[in-house]
């Protein structure tokens, strides 16, 4: 009889619940015997049997001054973490993004159990900043799945663990591909028709905080040169009160129709002629959906210091990974409404920037193309890792 498999994982964010979940349910598929887990988690991983240690929106934090603001709270998490996975001793440790949570957790454990191995699925941006990370990651990481397709190759340059490009999720969602579909059998809105902006603010609230004000005002100018607009704005629920209390005083005529559902965003996406969007993970979403974006982002102060020591030309996924600039970018103090209004006007109609602006995605698409979705090659990976431990005792 196979023994049980004991997998402990830790999951920061809803991006990372949602990747672990979907390698487990690998796994489970792959492996011959039961597959129990422990660690930190969301919904998701809890569908697949995980109860999580704590309640892990708390590691939810983004921005220097917040880290420092809940420091203290963070690194008992981090020991709490740590301890009651060196007591379930488990047969494999699974860390997904987050690495300021995760990383930590991993290299506390690392010292205690020296024969546990290590899977790390998202690979941290040492080709960003902070490059020594990727040595550092030696001593406690055994293998990486990397989401990006030029991230094995900025590892093996940088001298960090074996990496694995396994693909992204989002090329693979089946809501992004049906949107996508939905899209490309759908037309501009005639001459003198209004056009449908969609508005991305962030989840989190120093983002919508931050964006909501540039926002209102590209919309006030977008109606007044163009005329009657719809703007349409996708939120998560923690965010929904906030969101439409600063919705609340833009003028009426440009007022955005708010919503928290799966099925409100898709329907967003795929009635978008555009997108104005803050810059992350959803601006890799909207470029393999289709939509036309401007991405823009103001950052916290002590990241504005620090700005310099990033290494990376372009903090948009999809320029990295076609390799030269698909989606333009504005960044803290030229965050300008005029910026993104024109822009807006620009990807709504049938014009050079947005036919241009659609090959670069097309380009992005190919590049993600995987021949095996993510979470089973995955879930190979953690599996042969395992046995290949196992095997030297």
């Amino acid at each position: 009889m196979t023994a049980t498999l004991k997998v402990a994982v830790i999951a920061g964010e809803v991006s990372g619940d949602l990747l672990g979940a979907d390698l487990i349910r690998s796994v489970k598929a792959r492996y011959p015997g039961s597959v129990e887990l422990m660690g930190v988690g969301g919904e998701a991983l809890e569908a697949q049997g995980l109860t999580s240690l704590f309640d892990y929106s708390e590691l939810s934090i983004m921005g220097f001054t917040q880290v420092l603001k809940k420091l203290p709270k963070l690194i008992a998490r981090i020991n709490q973490t740590a301890q009651a996975i060196i007591a379930a001793k488990p047969d494999i440790l699974l860390i997904i993004d987050s690495p300021d949570f995760t990383h930590r957790v991993a290299k506390k454990v690392r010292k205690q159990l020296p024969n546990l191995p290590v899977i790390n699925y998202v690979c941290p941006s040492v080709w960003a900043w902070k490059e020594y990370r990727a040595t550092a990651m030696l001593s406690y990481v055994d293998h990486v799945l990397a989401l990006l397709p030029f991230e094995p190759e900025a590892m093996r340059r940088l001298g960090g663990p074996p990496t694995t490009f396994v693909g992204h999720r989002l090329s693979v969602d089946p809501d992004v591909l049906a949107v996508r579909q939905k899209r490309a059998e759908r037309s501009l809105p005639a001459k003198g028709e209004a056009k449908t902006i969609l508005l991305l603010p962030g989840s989190r609230s120093t983002e919508t905080t931050r964006l909501m004000e540039p926002f209102r005002e590209a919309a006030k100018a977008f109606v007044e040169r163009n005329g009657p607009t719809r703007f349409v704005l996708p939120t998560v629920p923690r965010q929904e009160n906030r969101i439409r209390e600063l919705a609340a005083t833009w003028p009426e005529d440009i007022r955005p129709e708010i919503g928290i559902d799966s099925a409100f965003k898709w329907n967003a996406f795929a009635r978008a002629d555009a997108a104005i969007a803050a810059s992350g993970t959803v601006i890799l979403e909207l470029a393999l959906a289709g939509v036309p974006t401007v991405s823009v982002y103001k950052t916290d102060w002590i990241f504005t210091m620090l700005s310099k020591r990033v290494k990376t030309w372009t903090g948009a996924l999809p320029n990295l990974i076609a390799d030269y600039p698909v989606v333009p970018e504005y960044l803290n103090e030229v965050v300008r409404p005029g910026s993104m209004l024109r822009w807006a006007e620009r990807l709504a109609s049938d014009t050079t920037e947005r036919r241009a602006m659609l090959e670069g995605y097309a380009l992005v698409q190919q590049r993600l193309h995987t021949d095996a979705p993510p979470g089973e090659t995955g879930a190979g990976i953690l599996l042969d890792v395992f046995n290949a431990r196992r095997q030297q005792g």
